[in-house]
């Protein structure tokens, strides 16, 4: 936030700022809405005036940016999580924003949508692409699965997928109560340059993985250069992805390839629809809730517990304002002997950031250390 609020500089007041949370309570896009509004109200501006919320109705955001008189909302419905919110306001205006044609975005998605309709599962890919899944992993998520589109442009797309599948699949309880610790890893960047960091392994390492090759028909940048004769640099990236896939399957790994004819808002949103489709088929094969996240909710409480323990270290230390103690000790006086190991790390964060006024009195056995107000 403070790299992106100083290349803007004095440019800020032709800045708009897009505030996106579903509930209004998740801590870190609070964090950098705060950061955003002192940066705007430093430099004299009304925050208000700059700014959008994409919210749920009536949430806690909702209620603050019209109590702040921001410029407007864009709604959202409350069933939409953020990683399958891509297609929702949540994506689209950000990205209209950016000039992407998200009408074509759209188009994409609704056309994978129809397609993956199709009860007959030979000509629907969300369902092929499941089984696929399934059949590789063994129905229990026994094999990553490593994303390789061969387009810089799809850079993200694995990274986008990370979290579209770990966070949908990746559950201790399936829809009986019975525990099953389902998942499928993902892992991946772009072939054919990131590949170099991996491929050796995937090659002739240990075969616990599959690939889902993603290519991309039309090079860029037409007519294209001629990088030897007759040959160009489209032509040398086909010829990778062609032979990273033989190699592999020389080796008995196992890959799919998704075939798109160019990179575009369309296809995008083809890509975007499909693999969201076949998120909720193969959750449906392992019977598990794809759509929501109690290990998330369970980070954001721990979260909160060390900030509690956090506000319960400073308070004790302002009232001892001449004395410093060991984590231990601070752990035994605020009653947090359970969380010894927390009020080190908190204390050790505290005394690295001189604005905290905390202090550490260094020793030959760091745990040894102690700390007090500066």
């Amino acid at each position: 936030m403070h790299r992106v609020l100083a290349y803007i500089g004095k440019d800020l007041n032709q800045t708009l700022c897009i505030v996106i949370s579903k509930s209004g309570s998740t801590k870190e896009t609070r964090n950098g809405m705060l950061v955003a509004k002192a940066a705007f109200e430093k430099a004299g501006l009304n925050f208000g005036q700059h700014t959008i919320a994409i919210t749920t109705s009536a949430s806690e955001l909702h209620k603050y940016a019209i109590n702040n008189k921001w410029l407007t909302t864009f709604p959202m419905w409350d069933w939409v999580g953020g990683r399958t919110s891509e297609l929702s306001s949540v994506g689209l205006v950000p990205a209209a924003l950016q000039g992407i044609e998200i009408d074509n975005l759209l188009a994409g998605a609704r056309r994978c949508d129809e397609i993956t309709r199709d009860n007959n599962v030979i000509l629907n890919p969300a369902s092929q692409l499941a089984l696929a899944f399934y059949a590789s992993g063994n129905g229990k998520g026994r094999k990553n699965l490593v994303v390789l589109p061969y387009k810089d442009r799809l850079e993200l797309f694995s990274k986008y997928l990370q979290q579209l599948l770990m966070e949908s699949l990746g559950k201790e309880i399936d829809l009986n109560g019975k525990r099953v610790n389902q998942g499928i890893t993902v892992l991946g960047n772009k072939g054919s340059t990131d590949q170099h960091s991996y491929i050796q392994q995937l090659r002739d390492g240990t075969s616990n993985f599959f690939v889902v090759f993603i290519e991309v028909q039309t090079d860029e940048g037409q007519p294209s250069l001629m990088v030897e004769p007759e040959v160009t640099s489209g032509d040398f990236l086909h010829g990778f992805y062609l032979g990273t896939r033989q190699a592999l399957s020389e080796k008995g790994r196992e890959s799919l390839t998704l075939i798109v004819k160019e990179v575009s808002p369309f296809t995008v949103g083809m890509l975007i629809a499909l693999f969201e489709r076949a998120v909720g088929f193969y959750a449906s094969l392992i019977n598990v809730n794809a759509y929501n996240q109690p290990g998330v909710e369970a980070g954001k409480k721990a979260a909160s517990n060390v900030i509690a323990i956090q506000q319960q270290i400073l308070e004790f230390l302002s009232k001892q304002p001449r004395q410093t103690f060991t984590a231990l000790e601070l752990a035994s006086r605020i009653r947090a002997n359970d969380e010894v190991e927390s009020v080190f790390k908190i204390c050790e964060h505290l005394s690295q950031n001189p604005s905290r006024h905390i202090k550490k009195i260094p020793a030959e056995f760091q745990f040894a250390a102690k700390y007090g107000l500066s």
